[in-house]
């Protein structure tokens, strides 16, 4: 048998085997705007998406989720959000503690997650993050922060002429804060979502914070990923000992989910791999109106439905670039 078809075969009977042992994917049930107790000293903030906006102050939303974390004297708070997240976010810290927000962590360097920064350092909070989170602001800005700002009015109204990158990094893994009270540490392991992926990690807690590395639903945006890397940063994750997952997007859940992701990760790869070597074309496998991907011709399993949304003809749009180009998706949206 020829070696190209030879693993061709393997790789298909590898993918089949891979999505008969995925299980249901975690059931998404949205709680936009609430705060919930995670554990004692930990709250999380469920953000707002553009569909659950009702209000007409709200109409900035797509907000990502926040993580509070109490220590003796202060507040930790996991992403800046947009700004208009920001402000809805240091409102609720207020609520549930009178202790300053001293720290404030991106976990990687996109909108909804960075570009509240000047929100919370115009109160007195240190902006902090893993260095690569500076590095891909350097990359793409201030090209995003002008676009996002014609599009929304919450970024607009900072009148900044790019994003305000956070003013503490580290990258020695893990960075830690203590106070005696609490172990926070901050992870990366890695190019995943983007090059600057953090973690928060809470050991005494068993808690994990994700940022977009995981999300809980069908939010996985691939823009500036390293997409096949990907599951291997989770599985570096994975090592810490965990039974709380705080993601992104969508609401809390047990570690389970963090093993969905990888599956879910590691099916679409390797299903759009799959496709690439049959000799399969971009417009073989994506549907595009005026450059929009809008549909996408691969199927995965129904176990896998609640991963797979609107997103999915861009993702294996993305997919596939980063496969025939051989270089990760990120490399390619910067232009490299």
């Amino acid at each position: 048998m020829p070696v190209k078809l030879l693993r061709l075969w393997l790789l298909a009977a590898f993918v089949s085997l891979v999505l008969l042992s995925l299980g249901p994917a975690p059931r998404v049930e949205a709680q936009p705007g609430t705060v919930q107790r995670i554990s004692p000293g930990v709250w999380f903030r469920e953000g707002e998406q553009p569909a659950q906006a009702k209000s007409n102050e709200m109409k900035d939303s797509g907000h990502c989720n926040n993580v509070f974390i109490e220590m003796e004297d202060y507040l930790i708070v996991v992403d800046a959000n947009f700004p208009s997240g920001a402000k809805l976010a240091l409102a609720d810290a207020r609520k549930i503690s009178a202790k300053p927000v001293r720290y404030v962590f991106d976990t990687h360097h996109h909108a909804d997650h960075a570009y509240g920064n000047p929100i919370w350092t115009r109160n007195g909070a240190t902006t902090l993050a893993h260095q690569g989170v500076v590095d891909a602001m350097r990359r793409v800005e201030p090209r995003r922060w002008l676009e996002t700002a014609a599009a929304r009015e919450d970024v607009r109204e900072l009148n900044l002429a790019s994003a305000e990158p956070p003013l503490e990094t580290f990258s020695e893994s893990p960075h830690v804060l203590s106070d005696g009270t609490r172990r926070v540490e901050f992870h990366h392991f890695g190019w995943g979502h983007t090059r600057g992926d953090g973690f928060v990690y809470l050991p005494r807690e068993k808690i994990l914070c994700t940022g977009d590395a995981v999300v809980n639903g069908p939010f996985n945006y691939m823009l500036d990923a390293n997409i096949g890397n990907w599951p291997k940063v989770l599985r570096a994750a994975r090592s810490l000992d965990v039974e709380t997952i705080l993601p992104g997007h969508g609401p809390p859940a047990d570690a389970a989910l963090l093993d969905g992701q990888i599956q879910f990760l590691e099916a679409i790869y390797q299903a759009v791999e799959v496709e690439v070597l049959r000799g399969k074309t971009l417009v073989d496998l994506v549907q595009f109106d005026q450059g929009v991907p809008m549909a996408a011709s691969l199927r995965l399993p129904e176990g896998l439905d609640e991963w797979v949304g609107h997103l999915f003809p861009g993702q294996v749009h993305m997919i596939y670039e980063e496969i025939s180009q051989g270089k990760p998706h990120g490399d390619i949206a910067a232009g490299d």
